[in-house]
């Protein structure tokens, strides 16, 4: 990752967006992850267990996308232990790798 997992304010801007509304950042984060579309992720943010799912299907394309070392137990840990930081991880790090452009 190119910031550690409570590196939240590297990005203030996101930190703050994803501190008030966390759905916005989730539905970005799949879209950029290649999994949902930014409006089906954020709706699916309110799902309890379907969230935790994409979260984790979420993380792991992000990981596997930019070649970042990992394993599921480490992204459910993250999820589970400060989930408001990895999302600003995982948007962070799709924000700031080359190639990053989102497709619309």
């Amino acid at each position: 990752w190119n910031h550690g997992l409570f590196g939240c304010c590297d990005d203030f801007g996101t930190c703050i967006i994803s501190w008030f509304v966390p759905c916005v950042t989730f539905g970005q984060n799949a879209e950029a992850a290649g999994v949902r579309g930014c409006i089906m992720g954020a709706i699916i943010f309110f799902v309890p267990l379907l969230n935790l799912f994409c979260w984790v299907k979420i993380r792991g394309a992000i990981r596997e996308k930019y070649s970042i070392e990992g394993s599921l137990i480490n992204d459910l840990f993250a999820i589970c232990c400060c989930g408001l930081c990895a999302i600003v991880q995982e948007a962070q790090q799709c924000k700031n790798s080359p190639g990053a452009a989102m497709a619309r």
